[in-house]
């Protein structure tokens, strides 16, 4: 047995000696300290040479064992077969998230970064999607893949799965509805709930799968009948694991919230009330976060922009703010929104309805006529909303619809003002040169069962570039304000291109014929200008189509880098508080600025706002699968009984199995399989993102026009199935073909 050694002479050993005392009363070896003596090692060590080396005491022993444990759990460190604890790197083995295919395989996706590991079927029998693995490369696949296996399993990201129920033969078993999930669950006995054969109930789960083993589970919930108006919401949002229930806390915190701004809240606070404030937003929004107002000034414009002041209702780390984080942003389904806050806040209190006090944060500019703004402030408010304006409603006006113009006479000057303002912030936005897409927008219209009654095409009017314009140059003044007081802030970052994806377009835009020089690093008005020097050739949304896909995914970060997109060199989101989590981290900064008059701030520290700014990126991500998912269900069952029926579609994705294909009078997505293009043998050809035929030389290519026949609708899988129509004159040689064959073979 080593001597006893007393935590004093631990201190002198351990780098980290004072944090662990002041998180236990008796210090105990730190990770960090662990760490450094398995990497001086050289080589991995049982507990007993670490007890011994670090002269750990016995009864410090179990909180020794305790904590490997811990940093195994936290694949920081790994125990081979021997019992022996190694670290991780030094293993070769790689900490990351499963990231699973609905076809059986997956991914390993490095937490560090690097290149994914692939999945085999096999292996993926033991994980699901989203789990947090350790795995290790073990070779390359015919395809020249690295291939993986699985070491470890660290965290299981799934602890309900929802799906469809069956009986059958006395066997009890639930079909996952996320198709990421290809393994099927055992039920096994537990509660009261006696689900009906076919029927969705939430599963949950009792027992992993192992690769030999299928997983269990007990039902915990019935959701009701697979083709209940409604089901593709409750599915998503299960699939996703978004939170849709308030906490008990939550409840009890938001009763003492009433319909009305107490009176004491409003004091100190600079008074809007009488300035003729007003929203503009969607007919059937019904949270109002943001209100506008504009008047001329000598040589430009002064914008207020009033924005639903939360924070003051949200306060840091109480149960509702807690909630508000963990969602990260409200969810939008089709009839039905999860919101980040409860709806007393969200769609009263904080919601500037019209003629009702609401506090507020002002952003107040004033601007020249080249719509570049020369000075801002920022303060709280009390506000008064003069008018709920629809965009049509506004659009109507300014196109000089003379019943709306009478109707609201005493807005129509002030609309006026916010266009001529939108107009000078148009060229300072020319003059940046963001980047413009011709894209297509749609709108589902439901029936009263919540199915679509049909789909619509959305036109952007100058109502929405108004409010566009005025929010974001609120969003850039409050970038520009935690530069300048040096506060650690979450930004929103729009890379530049990658450089690989610029190889890869100037490839592709010089085999178009396209005359363009991309610098290595160009600015966003480089690819603004190819958009707009292109725009009236014939494959013009083909080239944007390219550019688009050329561009980064924007997220959210303490880093002050660029919105490359947008034009800025430094962007956050000030202006929705109410449905985003960021946007309330905003609304505290500035806050804590104007209480600390020049002094320090109370502020998080760096770290925090980082792995907030990570989390709420993942949430927004969350977001939109969740929220596709269900409108693809929709549209699938929306076109079930269009079986058989012929359309004119845009050739949108071109891939090796086939060409997605979006369909131009109804909106609706579909694939046409590349062994039903037509009778030749048909290669992918990624570079030029088209498929070529090998003896006709028959190309599709990315944002082609075909004409298609809807083949078949998979409700269960969310996909439809497209056929080529073909022409007249290929379908007759074809058919012409055939006889001769059946000729010969008889």
């Amino acid at each position: 047995m080593p001597e006893t050694q007393e935590p004093s002479s631990l201190s002198d050993r351990d780098p980290m000696f004072d944090r662990e005392k002041e998180k236990y009363e008796r210090p105990i070896v730190s990770r960090e300290y662990i760490l450094s003596y398995l990497e001086s090692a050289g080589q991995p060590s049982t507990l007993e040479d670490i007890i011994a080396d670090l002269e750990v005491s016995e009864e410090d022993q179990e909180a020794l064992r305790r904590r490997l444990r811990a940093m195994e759990r936290d694949g920081q460190l790994v125990r081979n077969r021997r019992g022996a604890y190694g670290i991780v790197e030094a293993m070769e083995l790689v900490r990351g998230t499963v990231s699973a295919h609905p076809d059986g395989f997956g991914f390993l996706i490095p937490e560090g970064g690097g290149k994914d590991l692939f999945l085999s079927p096999r292996e993926m029998r033991k994980v699901f999607h989203g789990d947090t693995i350790l795995g290790r490369a073990v070779g390359e696949d015919r395809r020249g893949r690295i291939e993986g296996a699985i070491v470890r399993i660290l965290e299981r990201a799934l602890k309900q799965v929802v799906g469809r129920y069956y009986a059958e033969g006395g066997v009890r078993y639930v079909v996952p509805e996320d198709r990421r999930i290809p393994q099927e669950f055992a039920v096994v006995e537990g509660g009261e709930l006696a689900p009906v054969h076919g029927q969705i109930v939430t599963l949950e789960i009792t027992q992993y799968p192992d690769g030999r083993n299928m997983p269990q589970g007990c039902v915990v919930e019935i959701l009701g009948e697979h083709m209940a108006p409604g089901m593709e919401v409750e599915i998503a949002v299960r699939n996703y694991g978004l939170p849709h229930q308030w906490p008990d806390e939550v409840l009890a915190e938001i009763t003492h919230f009433s319909e009305t701004v107490p009176e004491a809240i409003k004091e100190g606070r600079r008074d809007l009330r009488a300035l003729p404030l007003v929203t503009i937003d969607g007919a059937d929004a019904k949270d109002f976060d943001d209100a506008v107002y504009a008047e001329e000034i000598e040589n430009g414009f002064r914008l207020i922009v009033a924005i639903a002041d939360v924070a003051t209702y949200v306060r840091p780390d109480s149960a509702l703010d807690k909630e508000a984080a963990t969602r990260g942003n409200s969810v939008y389904f089709p009839r039905r929104v999860i919101p980040m806050l409860p709806e007393i806040l969200s769609n009263g209190l904080c919601s500037l309805n019209p003629h009702v006090d609401r506090l507020c944060m002002l952003c107040e500019m004033e601007t020249d006529l080249t719509g570049e703004v020369q000075r801002f402030r920022f303060a709280r408010g009390v506000m008064r909303s003069q008018r709920r304006f629809t965009y049509d409603e506004v659009a109507a006006i300014l196109a000089g619809d003379e019943d709306l113009r009478t109707r609201d006479a005493a807005m129509v000057p002030h609309l006026e003002v916010l266009h001529r303002l939108y107009e000078s912030f148009a060229k300072a936005r020319e003059r940046r040169g963001t980047i413009e897409f011709d894209s297509q927008e749609s709108r589902i219209i439901y029936n009263e069962q919540a199915r679509i009654e049909k789909i619509v095409a959305v036109t952007r009017n100058v109502a929405h570039r108004i409010i566009e314009e005025c929010m974001l140059a609120a969003n850039v003044c409050a970038a520009q304000y935690f530069r300048i007081h040096e506060l650690p802030m979450l930004y929103r970052v729009h890379p530049e291109p990658s450089g690989d994806k610029l190889e890869d377009l100037r490839r592709f835009l010089g085999e178009l014929g396209v005359p363009v020089r991309l610098p290595t690093h160009p600015r966003s008005a480089d690819l603004a200008s190819i958009i707009e020097d292109t725009r009236e050739r014939s494959d013009s949304s083909l080239i944007q189509t390219v550019i688009l896909r050329s561009l980064s995914q924007a997220y959210y970060t303490v880093d002050t880098g660029m919105h490359f997109g947008l034009a800025f060199l430094a962007y956050t989101h000030f202006t929705s508080p109410i449905r985003r989590y960021p946007d309330l981290v905003v609304h505290r900064g500035i806050q804590a600025l104007l209480d600390a008059a020049g002094a320090e701030p109370r502020w998080f520290p760096q770290k925090v706002l980082q792995e907030l700014g990570q989390h709420c990126s993942m949430t927004e991500r969350r977001a939109d699968e969740a929220s596709r998912e269900a409108v693809n269900w929709l549209k699938c069952e929306f076109m079930m009984d269009k079986v058989g029926e012929t359309y004119t579609g845009i050739i949108t994705g071109v891939t090796g199995f086939g060409l997605f294909v979006a369909l131009r009078e109804i909106y609706v997505e579909g694939l046409i399989h590349i062994s039903t293009l037509g009778e030749d043998y048909f290669h992918f050809d990624a570079q030029h993102y088209r498929i070529i035929g090998d003896r006709t030389k028959e190309t599709f290519q990315l944002g082609d026009e075909i004409q298609i026949r809807v083949a078949n609708v998979n409700l269960d899988d969310r996909k439809i199935d497209f056929e080529r129509v073909m022409p007249e004159g290929q379908s007759g040689a074809a058919k012409n073909r055939r006889n001769r064959r059946s000729r010969k073979d008889a």
